[in-house]
């Protein structure tokens, strides 16, 4: 072992500060499961607070089964909700933040939605449109 690659107790001191702090900034999770007669999974935080949300709501467990949802491991920082059945990772503070994914992913959930509305305005819009023989092609960039 070389000697840079000992970990000294001020650097250990400070990143334990460090994570301290970062603790302090949300909540955490103390207990995870899956009620399989609601079919959501139950995160209860430290403050008491439960939420519990369907899978295919959340970023990477879209297509779980009830056997890749029925164990859930807590990170040792109670941020992180593992399954480890399909390796996949759930960090508490985005799942909040974002509402069960990454800002990207939700976007692009939400606009699925939006592209399914059938309000009549956007039925006779696509009709009018399909007259005019559909969207219009592409042009390559030269």
């Amino acid at each position: 072992m070389e000697p840079t690659d000992i970990v000294q107790d001020a650097d250990f001191e400070a990143a334990a500060r460090r994570g301290a702090q970062h603790l302090k900034k949300g909540p955490v999770a103390v207990a995870a499961r899956y009620d399989q007669q609601a079919g959501r999974v139950v995160i209860e935080l430290d403050s008491g607070l439960e939420i519990a949300f369907r899978p295919q709501h959340a970023q990477g467990l879209e297509n779980a089964t009830l056997s890749d949802l029925s164990e859930i491991e807590i990170s040792p920082s109670g941020q992180g909700l593992y399954f480890p059945t399909i390796d996949a990772d759930l960090y508490l503070p985005a799942l909040l933040e974002g509402f069960l994914g990454s800002k990207a992913w939700m976007a692009a959930r939400m606009g699925q939605v939006g592209g399914r509305a059938t309000t009549e305005a956007k039925q006779a819009a696509a009709r009018a449109n399909g007259r005019l023989g559909g969207r219009p092609r592409k042009k390559a960039a030269a």
